[in-house]
């Protein structure tokens, strides 16, 4: 463990560099960013100009919902998206094999090879508007609710590196994946929106089978609308997030094992 730490402290230091490197895409794609995630305010925030309520959400309980997702999205895309986009690109040109023969796991050295700082910068925004949310809705969480709330964070940030990390998996066989990769960037803004706007066979299918509704649903929920019962609703996103990783881990070994190097 202490190995995969000092590997990783080394590939977030070269990824810092870089970054500064190039400071003017840097201030480009978070500008891009944040405009992005004003528009989705600016969204619902017409939708309730016309309703007072979706399902037994309000207006800023939604707004809490937003800054949840963009958070969770961020930080994904912070430390994990690039590098599973790019296993496609890898695995045509047969540059996976460089990270094949490295002495720790294929899948360690796949993920973590890049790191984007303008991300996090954006994941701190959304907690900001979830603080002000909270203001706005006078409610102040308890220490067991931030803790689940934090917690359920990460779980959302497995849900979404498992299932992208399936598709790029399938370039093993379909070498020009990225569409698969690219597609699912797009659908995972479906967990941005409230769980009460879905039908309840879809909210089964992609609350269980691909469970991306609940990736910030359960988070915000936990925080504001737990009702003192957040057992339930943390023990369906721990289960749910630990079957899609362990099956992710699973497909990654085994298309390996289906995978011809540039050599052979």
């Amino acid at each position: 463990m202490r190995r995969y730490i000092e590997i990783y402290s080394i590939m977030l230091r070269n990824s810092l560099i870089r970054e500064m490197s190039f400071k003017a895409n840097f201030l480009l794609w978070m500008i891009v960013e944040v405009l992005w995630f004003c528009g989705q305010i600016v969204f619902f925030s017409i939708i309730f100009g016309q309703v007072d309520h979706i399902g037994d959400w309000t207006k800023w309980e939604v707004v809490l919902l937003i800054g949840t997702h963009q958070m969770i999205a961020q930080i994904f895309q912070g430390f994990f998206f690039v590098n599973i986009a790019n296993i496609p690109e890898l695995v045509r040109t047969g540059k996976l094999d460089s990270l094949l023969v490295l002495p720790i796991d294929s899948q360690f050295a796949v993920s973590t090879k890049q790191f984007g700082l303008d991300s996090m910068i954006n994941a701190a925004l959304g907690g900001v508007v979830v603080c002000v949310s909270l203001a706005r809705l006078s409610i102040v969480p308890n220490a067991l609710s931030i803790l689940l709330y934090l917690v359920a964070l990460i779980f959302g940030v497995a849900v979404h590196y498992s299932i992208m990390l399936g598709l790029a998996a399938v370039s093993f066989w379909i070498v020009r994946a990225q569409g698969l990769v690219y597609g699912y960037f797009n659908f995972l803004n479906i967990a941005r929106y409230p769980d009460a706007i879905f039908p309840r066979l879809f909210r089964f299918i992609f609350g269980w089978i691909i469970p991306v509704v609940i990736i910030a649903n359960i988070p915000a929920r936990l925080l504001i609308k737990s009702f003192g019962q957040p057992g339930q609703l943390m023990l369906h996103l721990v289960i749910a997030s630990t079957v899609i990783f362990w099956l992710s881990r699973v497909f990654w070994r085994f298309a390996l094992r289906h995978y011809s190097s540039a050599s052979s």
